[in-house]
């Protein structure tokens, strides 16, 4: 039997968005000095509403423009080592005199309330997040295409000397070689193709079954329905 023209134009039925909680993940991002990962960053940032930048605690005194809260969380002394020594920071270092450290208490606010945090730091910092919280952590490393375009990026980007270059690269060098410590690897060839690759990898690590803590109640609503 033929359908009638009404039954053809007719509109299917309209179904509700379906929106299942899950809890947030860490998203580190780590490269070389020159590799694109600060522009890369800029992006996601831009594009993605559920993703925030982690803010550091640092012992040093703002900078001409920096705002506390913003660029970092600017505390004293005591207070940084009261939280290294009560488990407070994901990750901390000493750069030459100062102190600087991810705060745990933000970080797992942000976690249990389902959104996202973007990281940049070293393969350093990434081993000691994950010591600490490994199942909510993504990594992805950025490589250059080549050595001497990331040569030639570093020394377009700054007017300095050969012999910083120099030691620029070899410190570059030494980071590509943690590489395989990463989950997943973007070589930056293209610009707008590296952001497209690290955004798929965040929409796919967000649809993680682990991740999706609301996933449970919502099959067993389905399975209990009445007919």
């Amino acid at each position: 039997m033929s359908q009638s023209l009404n039954e053809i134009s007719a509109s299917p039925p309209s179904v509700d968005k379906v929106e299942i909680p899950r809890r947030g993940l860490m998203l580190v991002l780590s490269s070389p000095s020159g590799a694109g990962k600060s522009t890369i960053s800029r992006a996601l940032l831009a594009d993605e509403d559920r993703l925030d930048m982690s803010v550091s605690v640092t012992t040093r005194s703002p900078r001409p423009g920096e705002v506390d809260g913003v660029h970092y969380h600017f505390i004293s002394v005591g207070n940084y080592k009261a939280l290294a020594d009560n488990d407070g920071l994901l990750e901390h270092a000493r750069v030459f005199d100062n102190f600087y450290g991810t705060p745990r208490d933000p970080v797992e606010k942000a976690l249990r309330s389902g959104r996202d945090i973007l990281f940049d730091i070293d393969w350093q910092g990434t081993q000691q997040v994950a010591e600490k919280a490994r199942g909510d952590l993504v990594t992805i490393f950025i490589l250059p295409p080549n050595v001497a375009e990331l040569e030639r990026r570093l020394k377009t980007r700054a007017q300095d000397s050969d012999e910083v270059v120099a030691k620029r690269m070899a410190k570059a060098l030494d980071e590509i070689s943690h590489y395989s410590e990463y989950d997943y690897i973007v070589v930056n060839d293209d610009l707008e193709r590296s952001i497209a690759e690290v955004k798929a990898i965040l929409r796919a690590e967000r649809l993680r079954r682990q991740r999706r803590i609301g996933l449970a109640d919502f099959v067993n609503r389905m399975r209990h329905a009445e007919g």
